[in-house]
């Protein structure tokens, strides 16, 4: 970290959980990267129903890794507001191939998107590499699974369930307090079942049950979330907090979410989890340079 750098801004993390052991890969996070977002549901928000079939799902990852994503994010369970709930076994139907021909064929760093503890099981004995839950391990048999899977893990603050969270959001602290306080609980949660520090990412959920204005704030004041002392992952990409900023449909978002992911590296993020992959990786680069106040070549490829 250059000395140089606002203090305000830079990151709080530790320097050995700048790499991070994904299974058979090791993700350099001394440096922010970007993660690419992969639905084989019907149903996501911006999306759904593109990447179902299995050849479709595999030649998107080929290109967001050509593009520059050092992971792909594998999601077979909408999130979106007013979600429907699918089983655990429809769920795992729709990652598990996709999981397992991203892993044999182009050799990807996969993360998977759930909150099932079967799901988790069954992705980790297939060569998953990270577990990127929404609701934070929550569910029964969450902790369990996660903490035997030996794989890191992202824990996601929300406020509700998809079907009623973005009804009537609200806090009786700043948003980042709450999200702070949250995560530290759900942390604690962790440590307790053997799941320790160095294998957990921390995501400040933005539009999981957040008005606008709570999406902005978060924003605005993220970088106290370094306190906490874990990586931060962060998702703004195509959501409807730059809908409503821009008046933009969520197929011409991309400039404000670039804008977004330039100012959360600014903030200490470590990932960003996005559609338009290469874009976000120059901007992601740029924002990184200046902060850094140099170009250093960065990685291309993980271990």
């Amino acid at each position: 970290m250059n000395p140089n750098v606002d203090p305000i801004l830079a990151p709080h993390v530790p320097e050995d959980a700048f790499h991070l052991r994904c299974g058979r890969h090791s993700l350099d996070l001394s440096f922010p990267r970007v993660m690419g977002i992969l639905n084989v549901t019907p149903d996501s928000f911006s999306d759904g129903g593109q990447h179902v079939a299995l050849d479709d799902a595999l030649r998107h990852a080929e290109r967001m890794l050509a593009e520059g994503a050092a992971m792909i994010d594998v999601g077979g369970e909408s999130t979106r507001p007013g979600a429907t709930p699918v089983s655990e076994q429809q769920e795992l139907d729709r990652v598990a191939p996709v999981v397992e021909a991203l892993v044999r064929e182009l050799d990807a760093l996969v993360s998977v998107d759930t909150s099932s503890a079967l799901v988790m099981r069954e992705v980790s004995a297939l060569g998953a590499g990270m577990i990127n839950d929404v609701r934070a391990l929550e569910r029964d048999g969450a902790l369990a699974a996660a903490a035997s899977s030996g794989l890191p893990v992202c824990l996601m603050h929300r406020q509700g369930e998809p079907q009623d969270m973005q009804h009537s959001p609200g806090y009786d602290v700043p948003v980042e307090q709450a999200v702070a306080a949250y995560l530290a609980e759900r942390i604690a949660a962790c440590e307790a079942v053997g799941l320790r520090r160095h294998r957990l990412l921390l995501d400040p959920g933005f539009g999981f049950g957040k008005t606008v204005e709570h999406n902005l704030q978060l924003l605005k004041h993220m970088a106290s979330l370094n306190e906490l002392g874990l990586p931060l992952l962060v998702g703004m990409s195509r959501k409807s907090m730059i809908g409503k900023v821009l008046g933009r449909p969520v197929e011409e978002r991309l400039a404000g979410g670039l804008a977004l992911a330039a100012m959360a590296v600014e903030r200490g993020a470590k990932v960003i989890r996005v559609h338009d992959v290469g874009p976000t990786v120059d901007a992601v680069n740029m924002a990184w340079a200046v902060l850094q106040e140099g170009c250093e070549p960065l990685v291309k490829k993980e271990l």
